[in-house]
């Protein structure tokens, strides 16, 4: 566990720690709160205690651990209003987070009072209250410090998509729930907030703008959304799967702190899971991590048809947003936290319109020899490509590697590049285009595209989806494309020097796709790229 910030607008009163909302205090836990307060609590190694406050628990930092308590509250989403029910959902708290984070969550202890009527940690007596023991870590390793560092990695993002579509295909199936009916009720619930809030705070014309979208596109979506909770794709999730709640651990990204009190909120569909991650990006201004995280978690797994159902999940995620803000502004003390928080309300407000905001799928063909820079342009390129969070990117070079079921980094035999292999990784790359223009989201592919009828392929799906399509080939000089491909490491790319050698001996670029100078760096030929879409009337954000 970690020093994390208690979340903007949370209101703590009193040594005790109590919830400032009247109503929602159910009892007293002063006594407990001063136990945990003392150093002796922790053993004779512990010298000071630190403390983190909630709306609904309290973290006492001791030494190496981290010592989780629930509040006695009660709310209309969460009920710790018994010893027994706080005692349960810890149980349950460290159950549903082993799946990601389990060296972090350690056991669930009781809190016990000794003879002499003292409180003492995992002692014989009788239980009084429950606590987790977690494993301690530096808050600066939390993704949203990173982010704000400018020190949040690429690579953690691709990471952290792979970990996000493990933990979905080992989750529970919740079968009952998600579907049309439990986007319904988080957009009805958002509108009933959102008409509680005053002009000032939330702009009624705004709101209600944003209502009637969602509303309608659930509408629109409502079999699609019925159909993946029938086919299994609504689970038990995190449920608050933001930067916040995610941790760089021993060099890896593990979410934390999953929702384990409302099932309403955990088991949903898969990709309104990631939706709070990817709108946490997005808001940000991390487009290419979201990018790389949509690209990831699809290719992790083959789930293309919640693409359809994503700008809607982002919407809402942004919508709930700004309702949790609106609400924290009406509790803030203070003009200064007021103010903040009622301008973050309405940023979120007004993403989530902008999310709802109809945006036109397109495809384009990257090629060009190995070595001619086609994946780092088509990275560059995808996140300002269609809706957000941008296009899929697909790479002839992972769809090798997966369709023979090895880590993108590993070296195929020679045996994976026959001309066979090769007519079925670019058949294969066209069906993954038309799958994902089917639901209404852009693709970037890049391949080598040396020969004519996987160009002619290419471009055949773009019109059988009615997209607009622009094909681009990268020239670069002999000498370039050799000491980029000597220089690589840890890439996907199997081409060596010969490979290179071969493909300028034996592949005559097509005269029908635009020729852009890729000698340059990577932004200079990106700009050269966009202005070649826009000719062809495709326009990146």
């Amino acid at each position: 566990m970690t020093d994390a910030r208690r979340p903007a607008g949370t209101s703590i009163v009193g040594g005790a720690g109590l919830a400032a909302a009247d109503g929602m205090v159910i009892d007293d836990q002063r006594e407990v709160f001063a136990a945990l307060s003392r150093p002796d609590t922790y053993g004779p190694g512990c010298t000071s205690v630190e403390r983190i406050d909630t709306h609904s628990a309290a973290v006492f930092l001791a030494g190496d651990r981290a010592w989780k308590l629930k509040r006695a509250v009660r709310y209309d989403y969460l009920d710790f209003s018994t010893v027994e029910r706080r005692r349960q959902y810890c149980e349950a708290e460290l159950a549903l987070n082993a799946r990601t984070a389990p060296s972090i969550y350690r056991r669930v202890v009781p809190l016990t009072r000794d003879s002499q009527g003292g409180l003492v940690l995992d002692g014989p007596g009788p239980p009084v209250e429950w606590l987790l023991e977690m494993r301690r870590f530096d808050g600066d390793a939390l993704c949203d410090r990173l982010a704000e560092r400018g020190a949040l990695g690429l690579p953690t993002m691709q990471a952290l998509g792979h970990a996000v579509a493990v933990m979905h295909a080992t989750a529970p199936v919740s079968r009952g729930r998600g579907g049309a009916v439990s986007m319904r009720w988080v957009i009805d619930g958002n509108a009933e907030a959102f008409g509680s809030f005053a002009e000032e705070l939330l702009p009624q014309a705004r709101h209600r703008v944003v209502t009637a979208r969602a509303r309608a596109l659930c509408e629109r979506l409502a079999p699609r959304l019925d159909a993946r909770a029938a086919r299994g794709l609504v689970r038990q999730c995190h449920g608050d799967l933001h930067l916040r709640n995610i941790v760089l651990l021993d060099g890896r990204p593990t979410p934390f702190d999953a929702v384990e009190f409302n099932d309403a909120i955990s088991h949903i569909d898969v990709w309104y899971d990631v939706a709070f991650l990817l709108m946490d990006l997005w808001r940000r201004g991390l487009r290419r991590h979201a990018n790389v995280v949509l690209n990831e978690y699809a290719r992790a797994t083959g789930d293309l048809d919640g693409l359809a159902v994503l700008p809607l999940f982002l919407a809402c995620r942004a919508a709930v947003r700004a309702k949790t803000s609106a609400t924290a502004a009406t509790l803030a003390a203070g003009d200064e936290a007021r103010a903040t928080l009622a301008g973050t309300a309405r940023t979120y407000l007004a993403l989530a319109e902008s999310l709802l905001e109809p945006r036109a799928a397109a495809l384009v063909a990257i090629g060009g020899f190995s070595g001619s820079g086609k994946s780092t342009q088509g990275a560059l390129l995808a996140p300002d490509l269609g809706p957000v969070p941008g296009a899929l990117h697909l790479r002839s070079d992972i769809l090798r590697k997966d369709m023979f079921g090895v880590p993108a980094h590993d070296t195929l035999p020679a045996a994976a590049y026959t001309p066979d292999i090769g007519a079925r990784v670019y058949a294969r790359l066209a069906e993954m285009a038309a799958a994902t223009l089917t639901t209404g989201h852009a693709v970037v592919c890049d391949a080598v595209y040396a020969e004519p009828a996987a160009r002619a392929a290419i471009a055949a799906v773009a019109a059988r989806a009615g997209v607009p399509f622009a094909a681009t080939w990268l020239d670069a000089p002999d000498a370039t494309l050799l000491s980029r491909v000597t220089a690589r490491r840890h890439d996907a790319s199997d081409a060596d020097a010969d490979v290179v050698r071969r493909q300028v001996a034996r592949v005559q670029p097509p005269g029908d796709w635009a020729r852009l100078d890729a000698t340059s760096d990577a932004e200079t030929t990106q700009g050269r790229l966009r202005e070649a879409l826009a000719g062809r009337g495709i326009h990146a954000a």
